[in-house]
Parts: C-alpha cells; structure tokens; sequence
C-alpha cells in the first residue's frame, strides 16, 4: 500500500467479500450474497465500492451491462500495513512490545506460547544456536 489508507466497517466489510472471492473478484451481486441479511440496498453496495475504487483498493471492469470488482489490496497486504500503522502509533515501533503486549492480555495457553516460538524459531533461524 503507497499510503496509509483506513477502511471503514463497511468498506471492510466489502473487501472481506472480495478475499473471499476466487480471484478476489466478483459482480455486486455476487458480494451482496456474502452479507448477512439484513443486507444493504444494492446502492449501498456500489456507493461503497465506489468508494473502495477512489481510495484505490478495488478496480471494475465493465462487463456489459454490469463490472467485475476487483481487489487491488489482498488481505495480508491490508492486514500488514494495518498492524504496522498499530506497532508505529501505539508501540514506538517496535515488534516485541506489540506482541508482549497482546501476550499479557490474552492469556495464552501452552501450545499457543509453543507455536510463537516455532514461528520465531522459523522466520528467525539463529535464534536455535
């Protein structure tokens, strides 16, 4: 992502549709049947897709009558800038406060603790020295 963009609910809530998606591409009518009901009015919809294509998350490809949506973001790419925009704001930058943080809160369980250590063991390999 160029620049820090937020989404809001209910754009998030469009976005998660389009991830959803094979391709993270699907018809208005085709992310409308991903809401629960009650669902927004089919120009709900496309007022916040328009909004998705100005900020720069989603494209549309016209297709007749109709466009295909397209994400342009995937999930983890939102998901990443997301949480470094959490670890700059709330955490000085840094990593290990960020995770210590939700450590203390979440009361992890043992294989929880045993899984973030392989994670570290794996993405940080000299660590097992």
């Amino acid at each position: 992502m160029k620049e820090k963009r937020q989404l809001t609910k209910s754009e998030m809530q469009v976005m998660q549709a389009l991830w959803s998606m094979p391709k993270g591409e699907a018809y208005a009518a085709d992310i409308m049947e991903r809401y629960a009901e009650p669902r927004p009015a089919m120009t709900t919809l496309l007022t916040f897709l328009k909004i998705l294509r100005e900020k720069g998350f989603v494209e549309a490809e016209k297709h007749g009558r109709s466009h295909l949506f397209r994400a342009l973001v995937s999930r983890e790419e939102y998901t990443g800038a997301v949480m470094d925009d959490v670890k700059d704001t709330f955490f000085g930058g840094s990593a290990a406060s960020l995770v210590s943080f939700f450590a203390r809160r979440e009361s992890l369980s043992e294989e929880e603790i045993s899984e973030l250590r392989r994670i570290i063991d794996k993405v940080n390999p000299r660590n097992n020295q």
